[in-house]
């Protein structure tokens, strides 16, 4: 089940000179993820393992429930159509908000340094937005130093908290794909 386009950002390609030299910008397009394809199965593939090398991709039918979550959505970056990022929202209610949550954040190595991850993000606040939600978290590992001065830059406020994570069932998704069993997500 697909959900219909819930926003689409794009671009033109421009045509620069700069010191006599002429040149075209890359298209960027940032689009909600309505359909589980073998292309995006890849790129996540090769974009999640650069966020965690411990992360494994869902398979196709692992993607299209993740696509067919009403709370979810999938945001894909594409240069020239080719992906080259993705971010997921998530939005949820509790007693006293409506919350987004931003997961996942992870823009190819290559496309780096040129304000993809930025424009990804607005878009996520776009998502949120649009969803209703009154507000917006995302967590950054410290390392990640471009993304941790770019989400001050964009209107978010570094909390004093402790993350608590306890995982539910024994193994991790990699565990299970060394040791070729699936079933990433209860049913």
């Amino acid at each position: 089940m697909s959900r219909s386009l819930i926003a689409s950002r794009s671009t033109a390609a421009t045509r620069h000179i700069i010191g006599g030299l002429a040149f075209w910008a890359v298209v960027l397009k940032i689009e909600a993820a309505t359909q589980a394809t073998p292309e995006l199965a890849r790129a996540l593939a090769s974009l999640l393992p650069q966020l965690n090398a411990t992360l494994v991709a869902p398979t196709q039918p692992e993607l299209a429930a993740v696509l067919s979550d009403p709370a979810t959505t999938l945001l894909v970056a594409s240069e020239n159509g080719a992906i080259v990022a993705t971010a997921t929202v998530i939005v949820y209610t509790t007693p006293a908000w409506v919350k987004a949550r931003i997961e996942d954040v992870v823009v190819d190595e290559r496309a780096r340094g040129r304000g993809v991850g930025e424009a990804l993000i607005r878009e996520c606040i776009n998502v949120a937005r649009q969803r209703g939600a009154q507000l917006v978290e995302l967590q950054s590992a410290r390392r990640r130093e471009a993304a941790n001065r770019l989400y001050p830059r964009l209107g978010f406020e570094l909390r004093e908290s402790n993350l608590y994570r306890m995982k539910l069932d024994g193994d991790s998704p990699a565990a299970r794909a060394r040791a070729g069993k699936t079933g990433r997500r209860p049913k």
